[in-house]
């Protein structure tokens, strides 16, 4: 019985992770969709490179708040492996979208939540390495990779030692690390451009 609840809890985190704010916000902004252009990634930063910092900041306080919803409707299904369990399944969600195609973001604004869900400090010393990383590189990508690596130092700062939770960070962590894959290749290679936010109704077209 408790593993179903895990499963189920799993299940409703999933279904609320697919509800990609990107891809919504952006065609209510423009009726166009931002995986066809910029980055092609359904993310608060390619939102902002496209449509502006504003709607940029709003879709990553949505993700934000959908892992909160999933995290707390998972404790409330399972518990806290219900929690855990949903976190990770918003996280999938949010890059797997089952109602989008299975192509959406990359997780970093779903991580940032994960890490508020788990303890205040954790999400300070994530956040704090993030801007930290992208302002001395003028590379956001650059930040999230590094987030990912601080994820678990940062729960062990945090005081977390129970082995669920610091497995948990570090699946999330590595799974957002994976999504950037690219990313991290364009980085050692010289070629990832800076970050320029956009002007509201502004698209480019996505580079092949």
């Amino acid at each position: 019985m408790e593993a179903i609840k895990i499963l189920a809890a799993g299940a409703a985190g999933y279904l609320l992770g697919s509800v990609s704010w990107a891809v919504v916000m952006s065609w209510l902004v423009s009726r166009k969709d931002v995986r066809n252009y910029g980055s092609g990634n359904a993310g608060a930063t390619n939102m902002a490179r496209l449509f502006g910092m504003g709607v940029g900041v709003a879709t990553f306080l949505l993700d934000g708040a959908k892992t909160v919803v999933s995290m707390l409707l998972g404790k409330l299904i399972g518990g806290y492996y219900g929690f855990l369990a949903a976190g990770y399944a918003c996280l999938l969600g949010h890059c797997f979208p089952l109602y989008f195609g299975f192509k959406g973001g990359k997780g970093v604004s779903v991580g940032a939540a994960l890490g508020l869900m788990l303890h205040w400090k954790v999400f300070v010393i994530i956040v704090a390495v993030f801007f930290i990383t992208s302002f001395i590189t003028r590379r956001v990508s650059a930040g999230s990779v590094m987030c990912t690596v601080a994820f678990v130092p940062a729960e062990l700062a945090a005081g977390i030692r129970d082995w669920p939770t610091l497995l948990f960070g570090g699946a999330a962590a590595l799974t957002v690390f994976v999504m950037h894959r690219e990313n991290l290749k364009r980085l050692l290679k010289g070629e990832e451009k800076p970050f320029r936010p956009g002007k509201t109704g502004f698209l480019r077209k996505k580079k092949r």
